[in-house]
């Protein structure tokens, strides 16, 4: 086996093996039950705000058990964030083992704005006391 090859699947192989361990601990840890081993946000724990992040490990948890409503309910915006994460992972493999450039959505011209202004409008609607934005409050 060439340095290049073993490059090609070394790459890809150490973030699958990464993803799956971290998919292994917060299957195993059970963040919707109360008081488990997994820690909860310090956002929220010191300052109870919700913030963009909060919940995503129960979206984790719920993915990982197939319920995409009860994903969504509790971190819309991060069952996206793991959709266009895989999304950017199949381009880097991709890229990697054709040789050929392949472009992304995080390689468009705006797409670092977009993030930004969805991540923070994300966080405000979150923390707004009003119905119906107090439903997604957690």
């Amino acid at each position: 086996m060439s340095a290049l090859s073993g490059h090609r699947i070394l790459g890809p192989a150490t973030v699958v093996v990464g993803a799956g361990i971290c998919c292994a601990a917060v299957l195993l840890g059970d963040p919707t039950t109360p008081g488990g081993v997994l820690p909860v946000c310090p956002t929220k724990l010191l300052l109870d705000v919700t913030c963009p992040g909060c919940g995503s490990q129960r979206a984790l948890y719920s993915l990982l058990h197939g319920d995409l409503p009860a994903a969504l309910h509790y971190n819309a915006v991060g069952v996206l964030a793991i959709g266009l994460l895989l999304l950017a992972f199949g381009a880097y493999c991709l890229r990697l083992w054709t040789g050929r450039r392949i472009r992304g959505w995080q390689n468009m011209r705006w797409s670092a704005v977009v993030v930004l202004v969805v991540v923070l409008g994300w966080f405000v609607v979150r923390n707004v006391p009003v119905e119906p934005f107090w439903s997604l409050h957690l």
